[in-house]
This record gives structure tokens, sequence and C-alpha cells, in this order.
């Protein structure tokens, strides 16, 4: 087939204009050309020499021909036309001219061209097929669509001159025929070429930090990661990041979430590079998520300027004390305690500055982290300055520094918490209060500070954690993270009719019996309602429980047990607590040298529980402190001109032994306790654990804690947790939880953070009369016993408990089971903290609350156990010594049994709890046996 042929350089702009040759100027010869100088001599070119159409007719503008690059001899050139030879227009006003019809030239040789008569038309499946073996042999050569064969490099070609604008133009062809419009990808294109990188992972032994900076590996990474956006489904067939930018642009926020385990499973080399490379990488995400951003809401650059992606579910987490050298510029992921946190300040991110002599604008300037960024020289009137920032087109973005602590359960005996500071940037500000216990994920990192030169003697650097992503470990992101089997399994738990009996058990299972403060502490930890007006007047709905007693009753293991079923809890003792350490101190702000707030204990515990051991330790100034704390739940700060008031929204559970070490039963809890009435009457509840001498309990006791160091023993075997299975069984019959299954410990702690955060009861059903007429005589006792004194906060006290009772079993109203087990808790702790001849009296005066919620049989077995306990000691102050065998009569044990409206013990002589506790019965006799 024969052509059209026309003179080179006319119609192709990709041939190059030798350097020799200069094309003349005639007046008006082409658009833009430059005046012909004086000295510069025109030329005729025969046009039959410069094309090889012979039959061609002669130019009439013979400029046009010698612009193009035809051969030719110059009779002299001028070298200032030289440098403007390259950029030259070629294409003259008379252009169309070379597109007129040419009969000569416009003939095809029918030999050469292809005969298609014989060929079918194929089908549509034919072709589909036909097009799908052409792909497979595509990419068995290498070949693939819109991309060169691997290993080369567009553009890369000896005379780079010459193929580089064919090579781009073709590289945006392809890219406009694959329907892409990426911006980026245009700017990368114009810079130079890109490698199509097929086996991403390969960094020809280049580090990572090197790799992903380069054009070809960034613009990858950033296709990918947009394709991981857009494609991926979850098991629900959700398009999960397409929702999570749904949502995040509906509540106008600038950052989502992103999976790192999501991530690694669908673009695993995305995962590996992002911890060894974070800051590029991120910046790479940041980059795609918003392009996919504005590509479903064009829009949505008016509100954020920038959008971020937040890397969540990082599979290892370091101690704070564990980095080292190693983990700089890494990706890390660690926890801790939110101690102290600066101001919202002002950063310079992208900076103009003023020219004061010249009032020129220079920059902008990006300003990174490590140092300011400064101007050296005017570009206008080439001075040194000085320069100022341009307020008005600078831009700035949010900063702010905390500092978090290793948590409190975490330190090692012995040693001190480490803390660490954190840079919080954008949307991340504001974040987290101090109190809060956060997992911070960020790039670990180190900053020059020359004051650790100067003190240490030599370089050393400052390492500070840019936060990427903050976790904050609260009661409503930890119930949000409950799955539905979760929320389902709870949810049938609540179901069970002895749930209350049920939670009691598995509170503290490591501790034999004390039934009074596992109740106590199961009713702290589900809470009551807080009642709060508009900010007026707010009524606390947590409770405070004191345990005090003899030694050696587990009182701190039950503080230690709370601390670590507790959604949020801080552990401290009374020695080793101050009054600021416990409520706030103030110090000078290391960067900004201002005077700020370092939170204490009660603050560090908001919305959690505070636990203090070794109460009565405490200095009188010390415990005067957390008066307020403890109803108001407030921390009122006036020093150093700071005035302010700090949340203290916590359950205190205090432990303390009684003045000379053991309770004296013959004295008034306030004679036992050197604290004073303030303090007593804020506690809800009062505990009193007395070590008291039963051979039987003590048998029991004995076995459960050797049992218990068998089974947890290291070199335990499985026949000896079956062993501790089947005592734990026999002891439990003889206790008052006698068949009552445990909950599994993580079960239990979900159980109570769904409670808190989901279940609010409401007052509307309760028994209002029966509480009144509860108060009043209990105000009338405490006056004539003279034992602890009963104010109002108590009615609120027996509120607070039937809520959490409520919240216990799951219920949106307040029941009068709930009413009437507030009061029976109450009751219990008030006539505790009696003389022991003023507590027979009363528990007779107020049997019909105490029975509630108490099988028969354990009303029963208490009774005779006290009648055990006088017909013993009777027997040894008689005798001297102490009797094997103690006899009870049927008759006493019945007198006591109709005070509280049992007339039948036949089927209390029958059950496993009578068998249990060493009991037996000789009918024939009517006599009560007990085997010592």
């Amino acid at each position: 087939m024969t052509d059209r042929v026309t003179s080179p350089g006319l119609l192709s702009d990709d041939a190059p204009t030798p350097a020799s040759s200069v094309s003349a100027t005639p007046a008006g010869g082409r658009r833009g050309a430059r005046p012909a100088r004086s000295g510069r001599h025109e030329m005729a070119l025969d046009p039959a020499t410069s094309s090889p159409g012979r039959d061609l007719p002669p130019f009439e503008d013979e400029g046009d021909l010698l612009g193009g690059g035809g051969g030719g001899h110059l009779a002299s050139v001028d070298p200032e036309d030289e440098e403007a030879a390259d950029g030259e227009e070629l294409f003259g006003e008379n252009m169309e001219r070379d597109y007129r019809p040419m009969p000569g030239l416009d003939r095809y040789d029918a030999n050469l061209m292809d005969d298609d008569s014989d060929l079918d038309a194929l089908s549509e499946g034919e072709r589909v097929a036909a097009e799908a073996e052409m792909r497979r042999r595509d990419r068995a050569q290498g070949r693939f669509p819109g991309r060169m064969r691997r290993g080369l490099i567009y553009g890369d070609s000896d005379d780079e001159d010459e193929d580089e604008p064919r090579a781009r133009r073709r590289r945006l062809a392809e890219r406009a025929a694959e329907g892409g419009h990426d911006d980026e990808a245009m700017e990368a294109d114009e810079a130079g070429g890109v490698e199509s990188i097929e086996n991403l992972e390969d960094t020809r032994g280049r580090p990572v930090r090197e790799y992903v900076t380069q054009i070809g590996p960034r613009t990858e990474c950033a296709n990918r990661f947009k394709n991981f956006l857009k494609t991926y489904v979850d098991a629900k067939g959700h398009n999960l990041y397409k929702e999570k930018i749904r949502h995040m642009c509906e509540v106008n926020r600038s950052s989502f979430e992103v999976d790192y385990n999501i991530l690694a499973s669908e673009c695993s080399v995305l995962a590996y590079f992002l911890p060894e490379a974070p800051t590029e990488v991120l910046r790479i995400f940041d980059e795609a998520a918003k392009s996919v951003v504005m590509s479903m809401f064009p829009h949505y650059h008016r509100i954020a300027k920038e959008i971020h992606v937040r890397i969540s579910d990082l599979p290892l987490v370091e101690e704070l004390r564990s980095l080292r050298q190693l983990h700089l510029n890494q990706l890390i992921r660690t926890s801790g305690v939110v101690t102290s946190s600066t101001g919202v300040l002002p950063q310079l991110s992208v900076i103009k500055y003023d020219c004061n002599k010249c009032s020129y604008v220079l920059g902008p300037f990006v300003q990174n982290q490590n140092q300011e960024t400064k101007p050296g020289t005017c570009p206008e009137c080439q001075s040194q300055g000085p320069f100022e920032i341009n307020m008005v087109e600078t831009l700035y973005k949010n900063y702010q520094r905390i500092t978090i602590q290793e948590s409190p359960g975490r330190v090692a005996p012995g040693r001190l918490p480490r803390s660490k500071d954190a840079l919080l940037l954008g949307d991340l500000c504001d974040v987290c209060k101090p109190g809060d216990e956060i997992e911070l994920t960020g790039v670990y990192t180190n900053s020059y500070d020359g004051s650790l030169n100067t003190k240490q003697g030599f370089p050393v650097f400052a390492t500070v954690v840019m936060a990427n992503h903050i976790l904050v470990k609260d009661e409503r992101n930890a119930a949000n993270s409950l799955t539905d089997d979760d929320i389902k399994a709870i949810v049938a738990l609540s179901k069970d009719e002895r749930i209350g009996e049920r939670i009691i058990a598995s509170i503290g299972p490591s501790v034999y019996g004390h039934e009074d403060i596992k109740r106590g502490i199961a009713l702290a930890l589900f809470g009551g309602q807080a009642k709060d007006k508009s900010d007026k007047h707010r009524v606390r709905g947590d409770l405070n429980i004191l345990l005090c007693g003899d030694p050696g009753t587990a009182k701190s293991q039950f503080l230690k047990y709370t601390e670590k079923i507790a959604p949020r809890a801080i552990f401290t003792t009374g020695q080793g607590a101050s009054a600021v350490g416990l409520t706030a101190y103030v110090q000078r702000s290391p960067v900004t040298k201002e005077w700020t707030l370092e939170a204490g204990a009660l603050v560090l515990a908001d919305q959690g529980v505070c636990l203090i051991d070794e109460f009565d330790k405490m200095n009188d100034q010390d415990r005067t402190s957390i008066h307020e704390a403890m109803e108001q739940q407030t921390i009122s700060i006036s020093k150093a001109g700071i005035v302010t008031s700090l949340k203290a929204r916590c359950s205190v559970i205090a432990a303390s032994n009684p003045i000379g070490g053991r309770y004296d039963p013959s004295m008034t809890f306030a004679e036992n306790v050197d604290l004073t009435e303030p303090i007593l009457s804020r506690f809800d509840i009062l505990c009193v654990v007395r070590d008291t001498v039963d051979p039987i309990i003590d048998e029991h006791l004995a076995k459960f804690v050797v049992g218990s160091h068998m089974r947890n023993h290291p070199m335990a075997e499985q026949e000896d947790h079956d062993n501790m299975e089947r005592l734990e069984q026999s002891l439990a019959s003889a206790t008052n939880l006698a068949g009552v299954e445990k909950i599994p410990q993580d079960l239990l702690k979900k159980y109570i953070l769904y409670a808190r955060e989901r279940v609010h009861p409401k007052l509307h059903q309760m028994d209002q009369d029966k509480v009144a007429k509860m108060y009043s005589d209990l105000r009338r006792e405490s006056m004539a016993t003279g034992s602890i004194p009963i104010t109002v906060r108590h009615i609120e006290s027996m509120i607070r408990i039937a809520e959490a009772n409520a919240k216990m079993h799951l219920r949106e109203f307040v029941h009068e089971d709930d009413v009437n087990m507030a009061i029976r808790v109450m009751l219990e702790s008030f006539i505790d903290t009696q003389k022991y001849s003023v507590m027979k009296s009363m528990k007779r005066n107020f049997a019909r609350y105490l029975t509630f919620k108490r099988d028969n049989n354990e009303l029963l077995l208490f009774i005779l156990r006290q009648l055990t306990q006088e017909t013993a000691m009777y027997m040894r102050n008689r005798y001297g010594t102490e009797q094997d065998v103690v006899e009870v009569s049927e008759g006493d044990l019945l007198d006591k049994a109709r005070h509280l409206k049992i007339q039948n013990l036949q089927s209390f002589f029958q059950s496993d709890i009578f068998q249990a506790n060493n009991f037996s019965y000789d009918s024939k006799r009517k006599l009560i046996v007990q085997q010592m």
C-alpha cells in the first residue's frame, strides 16, 4: 500500500531539529516567528531536492520548509537565533495546504491490501474467547494493558530528547483509555518516567524508606491502597471502608480507621512497608484516601483540607519501658495512662514570610517537626532579612503534647513507672484527657534537645511518639467492642433466676466465704444511676465501701481482685498516698513553662474505681482532702493562680484495720476505727470482717486454701484440678452458696461492662413508703445506740443499692425485690457495726427485713451455729476442757425458728448444708449433735 509522503518535520514533531540548522524567518512566514536580524542572508532551496515526492508542487512559502529542518546550506548563522531554534513554531498559517487532495499520491496498490473476503464474521462468544486468548498471550510475554513489559522503564531511551514526548503522550493516552484521571499520576508522568511495578515487594536491596519515596513504588502503593479502599468487602457483604468514609463525611470529620489485620490480609506488601517506613507510607495513604474521598464527595475539601488514615489493631503491643533504639522511626503500639496534657496550640504548617525591607512575600515553606524553617535571602531585594511571618497567608494545624505513663498494674515491683511524651496533631487533639487509659499507635521518633546534651555531657536525643491513632479504654469503647455473640451470652445469662447469687459467687473466687463483702463489691462494680440536672446539681451514683476488720481476712485480696476485674481501677495505699497524690498537684509545664495541673489517683480513676488500702494509715490532713471527692465527686483546685474543678466520678473502696489490730465486738464501730464521722457517713456500705474461731469453718477454710495452692502449682496435673473441683463442690454445700455455678471471669467482666453502659434503671415503681419507714426506724436506733450516725445520705445509699441490684439483673425498672435487697444490705451494714449486746436485739427487731432472699436452711444454720457456740463456751467454762461433741436441744432451735415464722425443721435436718457442717439429728432424744 502506497501512502502519502510529505516533507519530514512538517507534520511530525518527533524528529529533533539538528543543532547545525537554523530556520529562516521571512516576514509573515510563521506565527510567533522572530523578525530577521541584520547580517542574516536569505537562502533559496529547491523543493525537488528536499522532498522524496518528486511530483509535489513547490511551496509558496520557502521558509516553512526551512523551518521544518529539511536539508540545505546556510550562508551564515546568527548565534543568538541558535538558542531559539529549538522552540520555533513548526505550523505556519498555510498549514492546511499540506492536506489538499493530491491524486498522484492518493493511490493504493491492490496487491498489498489484505483480502478478507474469505473471512467470516465472528460471533460474540468467539470474539470474547479470542480476546481472552490474546490477553493470556500478552501476560505470558510480560505485556499488560496500559503497562510496558516487566523491567522496562518508560522514556528510558538512548536519545531522550527524541523519545520522551512520544512516550509521555502514549502513557497519557493509555491512562485515558483506562478511564484514569488521577492528577497525582499525571504530575508524576510529567515529572519523568514511571516504572511499571509488578513485583512491589522487590526493593532491589534498597531500604524501604528510600524505596517508597521513588515515583514508581509511590504511585503503585497509592493505587493499591485506593483499590483496597474501594473494593474491600467484609464477611457481611458490606463495602466496609466506603461506609466508613461516608460516615466520616456525615459527621464532618477528617480521619477514619483502617484495621491493620485487614490490610495485611488484602495487601500484604503495604502492611510490610507500613511499620518499616511509617512516615512515608502514611503520607501516601493520606493522599490516596483524599483522592477516594474526593471521588465520592467532590466538594468535601471545603470542610476538610486533609484526610488522615488511622491505623488500628497493630498486632504487636510494646511496653513503654521496652522502647529502644531498635524501634526508632518504626510504627509502634503501646498503652499507658495520660498523666498530663498541654492546651491545644497552633503549630506552623505552611509558612509565608514578609520581607521588612521590600514587603515581598516569601514562600510557601513547609515546616517539619525537627527544626524551624527560615528563609535565607529575599529573592526581590537580595537582603538577608529581617523577615516576619505573614499571619494571613500562613497555614496552621492543631498541636497538643501529652505524657503517658505506664499503667499502675503493669509496673514491676520496686520499679518506678516510666513515661513518654506524645505529639497529637490535627483532629487527635483533645481526644483524651488526664486520667484516661489509652492505646497509642504512632511513629517512635527522636528530636533534638539541647538541654539534654548539656545535662549528659554528650549528644543524646529526646524521643517522642508522633501519634497516629488513639483508643481510649473507657466503658463506652469497651461496650461498643462487644460482639453480637457476647451480647447474646450476656442476655441469656441475665435470664437465670439465680443470676445475683452466681455473680456474688464469682467475685473473688480465690477467697473462701465472706458473702457480705462479695455482695458489696458486686454492687459497687455495677453502680447506681447518677442524677445530673443540667450541671446545676449532681447526685452521685457510685457506691463507696469500707472494709474494716481483723488482719488476715483477705481485705487486700479483695482490693487486688477488684483492680483486675473493674473496667477502670487505680490502686494506692494510705501510707504511700498524700493529699495531692490523691487529688491533683500543680507543676510547671516543660513545654510552655506555665503552671499546669497533674492528675492524682482520684482523677485518674474517673468513671472507675479508686482502691485505697491501709486507709487508717493516712494522715488526717490527707484524708480530709477526699471529702469532696467522695460525695460531690469533684476536686476543687485553687493554687498558683489556677482556680478550677476536676471530675472524680469514681467509687472508693477502702480497707482499714481497727485500733489495736483486732476488732473488739464489745465496742461500737466508731470506737474501733480511728475515722471521723464525716468520712464514715460518706461510705454507703460498711463491712466488718471478724476472724471468729469455729472448728468446722476453719477446717473447710484450710482445705480450700491447700487445694487452691495444689491446683495453681506450676507442676499441677489434671488430677489435681479434678480433686480441687470436687473439693469446691463439697465445700460449697457447707456454705450459703450451695449449688451455685460460677461465671467465667471474662464473661463476668463483659457482663459488668454491658450493664454499666447499656442499662439505666428507673425509679417509677419504687416503694417510697417502705424506704421512708426504714429510714425512720434506723434513725431512731442510731440515736439510741450511739453507733454510726444515720443521715439523709443513707436514703440515697439505699436508692443507689437498689439501682445497682436492678443493673445486676439487667432490669429497666427498680423492682420491689431490689428495694428489699437494698434494705437488707443497709441493715446488715448497720447492725454489724453495733456492740454485740445491741446486735442481738436489733437482729430480732429487724428480722423481717434481714430474712429477704435467704433460704430457710441458711437462716436455721445461722441460728444453730450461734446455739452450738454458746453451748461449747458453757461446757468449756464448766469443765475446763474442749468438748469433742456438742449437743443442742431441738426445742431451743424451734423456739428461735418460730420468731422467723419457720415451723417445720425436718427439711433442714435432711438438707446437704446440715450434714456438710457435721451436724446430725437424734430423733429419739430430740437432740442435734455436732462433731467438733
